[in-house]
Formats: C-alpha cells, sequence, structure tokens
C-alpha cells in the first residue's frame, strides 16, 4: 500500500499538470483521441501506477485514493479524467485473474487497461483456452492501453451459457477509425473487433465472480483491502469523474468572471450582480455535497474489503444510487456555470464549454442513469429487493 508520501507526490504531479491537460483539450477532440503528451505525464506522475498492486511494483492505492486522482486529473481534461478512470479501474479488475495472468498484466509495475462489459462476443473452448470472436463498441482508451478485458458468451455442453471476461492485448484486436462524437471526443471509444483470437484460459474469468472478487488461483485473495465489490467500486470512480469535471467548470467560471459586463445592462462587472453570486454558491454547494456523499460509500467498500467481506446488496444499491445522485449533483453544476458564461463560452478555445458538453455526453451512460440507479436505491429504500443482480 502506498504511503502518504508516494500519494502525495502523485497529486502534486498531476495538480502541475492540469494546465497542460485544458490547452490540450482542442486537440484531444480534434484527433479523437488524448494527445501523446497528457498520457507521458500522467505516467511521469505514477497515475498508472495507482491500481497496480505492490506486489508487482505498483503503488496498490485504494478506493478513497484512487478517486482523488482521478478527480484531480478531470479537473484539468474531462476526457483525460474519464480515460484515467477506465484505465484504473479495468487495472485493479485484472488483479482478479489468476497470479500467472497478473504477472503479465503487471509487468513493470505501470499498465493501462480497458474494458467493454457488454457480452457482445463469443468465446469457443479450445486446446488450453478458448477462441474469441466478437465487436465491441464504445471500447473507452483502447488505443491507449495495451490490454482490453472484453466480456463474451461461452455455450457450454449442457446447453447452458455463461458470461466470462477475456483479458487481451490489444495488439491482438482490430480497431475501427469510428469515434465521431459531440461530447467526450478525446476518449478514443472505438470499436474493437477479434476474429479467432486465442486467449489461454488463465485469462479468462467469469464475470458472476469478478463481480464479487471471488476468483481463484490468485495470491491476493481475502482480506487484503482491495477485494471490493465490483460495481460499487467502479461506480465510486466513475462518480469521481463527474466531480472532478465539475470542480474544473467552477474554476473555469470563475477565473473569467474579473473584468466581465453583462451585456446590454448596466452591470459592468459580472460578479457584482446578486443572481451571479448565487449562482455560483448553488453550484459550490452542489459540488460540496457530492463530494460529501462519496465519503459515505468510499467507506463501505473500504471496511468490507478490509474485512475479506463483500458490502451486503442493500449496501451496493445504496452505492449505486448515492454515486449516480453524486454525478447529477455535479453536471447540475457545470449546467448552471455555463448557463451563467454569456455567448463567448461557446468557442472551442473555451475550455467551459468542453466540461459543459463532456458532462453532458458522460451522464448519458449506461451506469449514470440517474433514474435507473434511484429505482435500485429506493426499491431496498422500501424493503423490497434491488430488482437486479448487477449491484
Amino acid at each position: 500500500m502506498a504511503t502518504q508520501e508516494e500519494l502525495t507526490s502523485v497529486l502534486d504531479a498531476v495538480r502541475d499538470a492540469v494546465p497542460t491537460l485544458r490547452r490540450n483539450g482542442v486537440e484531444a477532440e480534434d484527433r479523437r483521441m488524448i494527445p501523446d503528451e497528457n498520457i507521458a505525464l500522467l505516467e511521469k506522475a505514477g497515475v498508472f501506477r495507482a491500481a497496480v498492486p505492490r506486489a508487482h511494483g505498483g503503488l496498490d492505492l485504494d478506493v478513497a485514493q484512487q478517486a482523488r486522482i482521478i478527480a484531480e486529473v478531470s479537473r484539468g481534461c474531462p476526457s483525460t479524467g474519464w480515460l484515467t478512470m477506465v484505465w484504473l479501474t479495468s487495472t485493479w479488475a485484472a488483479s482478479l485473474y489468476p497470479d500467472r495472468a497478473q504477472q503479465e498484466v503487471f509487468e513493470g509495475g505501470s499498465t493501462r487497461v480497458s474494458i467493454v462489459f457488454a457480452p457482445t462476443g463469443t468465446l469457443t473452448p479450445a486446446d488450453g483456452g478458448y477462441r474469441l470472436d466478437g465487436t465491441w463498441r464504445f471500447n473507452s482508451g483502447v488505443r491507449g492501453a495495451g490490454w482490453d478485458m472484453l466480456a463474451a458468451m461461452v455455450e457450454h455442453p449442457d446447453g447452458t451459457s455463461e458470461e466470462l471476461v477475456a483479458l487481451v492485448p490489444t495488439s491482438e484486436l482490430s480497431l475501427a477509425d469510428d469515434w465521431h462524437v459531440s461530447a467526450g471526443a478525446g476518449t478514443g471509444s472505438s470499436t474493437a473487433t477479434a476474429t479467432g483470437v486465442f486467449v489461454p484460459a488463465h485469462r479468462v474469468v467469469p464475470l458472476e465472480e469478478a463481480m464479487v472478487s471471488a476468483t481463484g488461483d490468485r495470491a491476493n485473495t481475502g482480506a487484503t483491502g482491495r477485494n471490493y465489490g465490483l460495481l460499487g467500486y467502479i461506480m465510486s470512480s466513475v462518480a469521481a469523474t463527474f466531480l472532478g469535471m465539475a470542480q474544473g467548470a467552477y474554476e473555469l467560471f470563475v477565473e473569467r468572471l474579473p473584468g466581465r459586463a453583462i451585456t446590454y445592462t448596466d452591470w459592468t462587472e459580472q460578479s457584482l450582480h446578486p443572481l451571479t453570486q448565487q449562482k455560483v454558491a448553488t453550484a459550490a454547494n452542489k459540488i460540496d455535497a457530492a463530494r460529501a456523499l462519496s465519503a459515505g460509500w468510499q467507506r463501505v467498500l473500504q471496511d468490507a474489503a478490509d474485512a475479506g467481506e463483500q458490502p451486503t446488496d442493500e449496501q451496493k444499491a445504496v452505492i449505486r444510487g448515492q454515486t449516480a445522485f453524486a454525478a447529477q449533483l455535479s453536471k447540475e453544476a457545470v449546467e448552471l456555470l455555463f448557463a451563467a458564461s454569456g455567448g463567448s463560452v461557446i468557442r472551442r478555445d473555451v475550455p467551459l464549454q468542453r466540461f459543459h458538453r463532456d458532462i453532458q455526453g458522460f451522464s448519458l451512460h449506461a451506469l449514470v442513469q440517474l433514474e435507473a440507479n434511484l429505482e435500485v436505491q429506493g426499491r431496498v429504500l422500501l424493503g423490497m429487493d434491488p430488482g437486479t443482480y448487477f449491484l
């Protein structure tokens, strides 16, 4: 586990990189993938060691520490923050694979892994493993990752089927140049295709086992403090991305205020108008409320992992609702600030518009859908079952 000095070193380096990440926003959108400079800065900062186990040279940060890093990156660039979230959570998920696979993935102590949960592929048993075929869309960050985790279905001899997750080097996949979008444009979420790719058995795990950190053939089982509930851990990191985007938008809004008038009025300083003051206060409170909520679910996840247990289904349902609610609060804060920014905010060289577009787009992700997640939470609050196994 990382020392406080190691964590501080990473956070300080990321803060120093924030101006560059913001400045590179236009380039990220133009090339439809974050610039190599962004990746190099985060690599140098140690970000991609954050979720790698200590045994493999990583920092082995806990869920709350990873969230701080993700939020800090997102404060600089939403797309870079989103990819950081994907790469860290997927790297952690790779720690659920057998020791042999971990050795392959974590060699060197720093790695980037992508993931797609939709089981849009098939696995066919073969000698020593499986043959993987399929196509996976919205594969965020695959262009900058060394490995990809791809969900696929396998049919057993008795006629039953099972969802497995295959860990594949990205060099063995075909990547389409098809990421043309209006939000999250810098995430390089291209479509990946596998055609008869051989995946050895040690690089395939059942999704059902991975969801509760119950996979075998690995030394890091039990009360290591890192065997989190998979979905809750990922949702926590997603919420951190939204929180960082909102904080970045808040800072950008305040930076633009000095000397700004309200056009076609007698107000020569926008900051002196009570409505502006109210909007800034409301946005700040929404961000702080989201941050306060995060401390609660991070504690639930960590306490369970420290005890070598999983959160209860009820706790997991609440985490789903609270993380989505925090993301909504963050989105609302950005919307408030964007609406108060005047017509010039739509210029591409004004970063705030990118934060607004990106947080709108990311909020459409299936994991962040507010109503669906609140329904799951509301069911358990009313004494019912969660209504889904995806917890």
